[in-house]
């Protein structure tokens, strides 16, 4: 068989995959996509999307109750079942029809199967059948084929059929018990969704909850949680677990052994690196793919990754910006015009370092941006912190009736421009944008004066941040002239 040719040739048809080719295509190159599951892959069918529509419900429901009037008319529980055919709905009952149809009309071309690099801008697929399919690239092969979960080595962990996310977001019949080991934001979400289902759940964390997150994050989800009937139990270790007929018992250390349903493992996650090939241009395969800013894998000029193969930013909208710059960046080189490789220029993933963004959809959200306190100190900045109640904000008062939230923010105070950004609070999620553009613009504190937030809505919570900001700093000063 000859080998087909294309411009370039993207290993994985993931949301993160399709923004490559996409860009690629626009820029008046060819390429395909390869892919041996769904097109649109996790974020679609697994992650994102299932998980959103779970989670959304439960929350509708607790805003309503949040509100003396609308809380009289909510009188019955979540309908699990309606959920979960709304859920069914939005993934289009696992069909990526829809996915394929987007490809074709975006001049993309697609090979159903498993890619192998073979050698340099060269990858085998094999498809179903068992037939195989020879593509070279022209100018670029880009690897994007995401990660798998993590199963520690807990004896008896592996041997006791757990559920990973996938199984959480796709779950047909809700259990009467669940056990989540992981308090990350998988774990989190998923204890918020379940408990919101009535289900009795047990989240466990050898640490504590959102670890990455500012300190306070993880200490309101947690309370949420226990609020809603979840048992969360932190700086636990388990011991052991087992598959009994009485379902999955969990033996901790120095505590009680847990029984459950279903346990569900959300403790981190491995690149699916392990039979790509990589082996046959030198890389070593399960290991994570480390990229410049260009996302290219240095000693290579043609070969890229993308998504959280990279372990850059573990994050779908990450993900995808990394796709946008590669797309162009290949463009860019096969074309022989300017790249444009400066910090935040055109051609580099400058945001992957100090300014992704991140909402956490449990209740009380979390959204993010930047660095934390602790994050900032430790990379060298000379820091305040401002903090504030969200829910002494006119807009959380007239919003919710006992509104809990809080805010922090990070501010390099040699530049004066704010470093990062935690929001904690029930409908937070679209404040965060405001942030990611302060943060990634780096606006000097004196500008952002001048950004008026509406009134009242709870965006008025920046001029309170900045407000207290101004009041710290002078009480630093009167302190140090005294």
């Amino acid at each position: 068989m000859q080998p087909k040719e294309y411009d370039v040739v993207v290993i994985g048809g993931g949301a993160v995959a399709e923004n490559v080719a996409e860009r690629a295509v626009q820029g008046g190159l060819t390429a395909v996509l390869i892919e041996h599951e769904l097109v649109g892959g996790e974020c679609s069918f697994w992650a994102c999307i299932p998980s959103k529509a779970l989670l959304r419900p439960v929350q509708s429901i607790r805003e309503a109750q949040a509100v003396d009037g609308a809380a009289e008319a909510v009188t019955g529980k979540v309908d699990v079942e309606a959920v979960l055919r709304r859920r069914d709905r939005l993934v289009y009952d696992w069909s990526d029809q829809s996915q394929v149809d987007w490809v074709d009309n975006t001049g993309i071309d697609l090979i159903r199967g498993h890619g192998q690099l073979t050698g340099p801008k060269q990858v085998s697929v094999t498809a179903p059948d068992g037939s195989t399919t020879l593509l070279t690239a022209r100018s670029a092969v880009v690897i994007s084929t995401g990660s798998d979960p993590v199963i520690p080595n807990t004896p008896g962990l592996s041997d006791s059929a757990p559920w990973t996310s996938r199984d959480a977001t796709s779950v047909k019949t809700v259990p009467s018990s669940l056990a989540i080991l992981g308090g990350g934001v998988v774990g989190a979400e998923m204890a918020t969704a379940y408990a919101g289902f009535g289900c009795d759940v047990t989240l466990i964390s050898r640490h504590g909850l959102l670890g990455a997150m500012e300190p306070f994050a993880g200490e309101m989800v947690a309370e949420a949680l226990r609020e809603q009937g979840a048992k969360v139990l932190l700086n636990t270790d388990v011991a052991k677990v087992a598959r009994t007929e009485g379902g999955v018992r969990i033996e901790i250390v120095d505590g009680e052994p847990i029984i459950a349903d279903e346990i569900l493992v959300a403790t981190g996650r491995k690149p699916r690196t392990d039979s790509i090939g990589v082996e046959t241009v030198g890389l070593t395969p399960g290991d994570w793919l480390p990229t410049d800013d260009t996302m290219r894998l240095p000693g290579f000029d043609w070969l890229y990754a993308v998504g959280d193969v990279t372990h850059r930013a573990l994050l779908t909208h990450q993900g995808k910006y990394q796709a946008r710059i590669v797309g162009d960046v290949i463009v860019a080189r096969a074309n022989g015009d300017e790249v444009f490789d400066e910090p935040w220029g055109a051609h580099v993933a400058t945001a992957d370092h100090e300014a992704v963004p991140q909402v956490t959809f449990t209740e009380p959200e979390v959204a993010s941006v930047g660095l934390t306190e602790k994050a900032a100190r430790a990379a060298g900045y000379t820091v305040s912190v401002a903090d504030y109640d969200i829910g002494w904000v006119a807009g959380a008062v007239v919003r919710a009736d006992d509104y809990k939230g809080k805010a922090r923010m990070v501010v390099d105070d040699d530049r004066r421009v704010i470093l990062g950004v935690t929001l904690v609070g029930p409908d937070i999620a679209d404040l965060l944008h405001a942030a990611t553009t302060a943060v990634v613009g780096q606006v000097p504190i004196e500008r952002l004066w001048h950004a008026v937030p509406s009134y009242p809505t709870v965006s008025e919570i920046w001029l309170r941040l900045l407000e207290t900001y101004r009041l710290n700093k002078r009480k630093a000063a009167e302190q140090k002239e005294s």
